[in-house]
């Protein structure tokens, strides 16, 4: 399947997103984003991201990097960020998410690879699902996906990971993950 640029632009930024949030940016993906063109978008704000994280990975360390991951996202006991969405969808539903998460992901032909420790509602894994439907399904597959697993979570998520106290680079992905949600959401609902 041949994709048109701005579809492998989106299914790069989920690529990226989902990178971030499964772990800590090491060194090497530091110096990429630090090194990083600049973004073309006609979204202002999403370029401004871009510009942002990029100057921030131009200065990080990356084992302040590692060391915030751990302290905002995994923690001892309660992490004080949690990037499993389950949290907070949870608080709006009676459903049981990840069971239904599961069940969508397995009639995509999806499932949790046996060497992966996350649970299936990890922000990375859902960012990574929706790099494969931009790459290999249909745009309403797309959006039913991300209507039902990413938009309601998006801006509590990155709003949470922008008002800890424990982040500091993370901030910046937490901003560009918002504005790129939301820019999805937008063109999603002109459809």
């Amino acid at each position: 399947m041949s994709l048109a640029p701005e579809d492998q632009a989106r299914a790069n930024f989920y690529a990226l997103l989902s990178r971030l949030f499964y772990g800590p940016a090491d060194a090497g993906l530091l110096a990429a984003l630090g090194q990083a063109d600049e973004l073309q978008a006609d979204d202002e704000i999403i370029a401004a991201r871009w510009r942002e994280l990029a100057k921030a990975a131009v200065s990080a360390d990356p084992e302040a990097v590692r060391a915030e991951y751990e302290t905002a996202f995994v923690g001892t006991g309660k992490a004080p960020v949690t990037l499993y969405t389950s949290a907070y969808s949870i608080k709006y539903t009676n459903e049981t998410p990840l069971v239904l998460l599961r069940g969508e992901l397995a009639t995509l032909g999806l499932v949790r690879r046996n060497e992966v420790g996350e649970p299936e509602d990890h922000i990375a894994a859902l960012c990574d699902t929706m790099r494969y439907l931009v790459s290999e399904r249909e745009l309403s597959e797309q959006q039913r996906f991300f209507a039902r697993w990413i938009q309601p979570i998006s801006e509590p998520l990155c709003n949470a990971i922008e008002q800890s106290e424990h982040t500091a680079f993370y901030k910046t992905i937490g901003r560009l993950a918002k504005a790129f949600f939301s820019l999805e959401h937008s063109a999603f609902e002109m459809l």
